[in-house]
């Protein structure tokens, strides 16, 4: 397994929430925590910016994404919002999730709730070339739907 180099920096005044962290061996998403000072309410269809309290530094050639916690999701309609969130390799600042509330009750985020998760990808950046024409293929043009249910 290739190890990446995650450097990691609390956000001064959340010191003492939880380190982000792999729940299993097995997770390929590290959990973060909500860093708020007082309560957050989302009402039903509510979306609100919820700052994680960590700053990372990234190795060039990758990039972080941030996802939903599932059981958020499938207990109390909790996602996010441009999911998945992309931290480029260069962006030093604190991290935020926007949340949103598909459920039908207000839901309330407290200080260190896990609220997202991170996961790391390698990427590819691509040298471009214009060009007048591009190859075909059997599927062409056809899009949303066009391979069926």
């Amino acid at each position: 397994m290739i190890r990446l180099l995650l450097k990691i920096k609390k956000v001064r005044g959340f010191e003492d929430l939880p380190t982000p962290k792999f729940m299993t061996d097995g997770s390929v998403g590290m959990d973060l925590y909500a860093a708020l000072n007082e309560v957050a309410i989302i009402k039903p269809f509510e979306r609100k910016k919820i700052p994680v309290g960590i700053c990372i530094e990234l190795p060039k050639g990758y990039e972080a994404q941030i996802r939903p916690r599932s059981g958020l999701a499938i207990k109390y309609g909790i996602t996010l919002l441009n999911t998945p969130g992309t931290i480029d390799w260069d962006y030093r600042g604190e991290i935020s999730v926007i949340v949103i509330n598909f459920g039908n009750e207000d839901f309330i985020v407290k200080r260190g709730d896990r609220i997202a998760q991170m996961v790391f990808n390698k990427i590819e950046i691509p040298e471009i070339h214009l060009v007048n024409e591009i190859n075909s293929t059997t599927r062409g043009i056809s899009g949303f739907g066009s391979t069926g249910k």
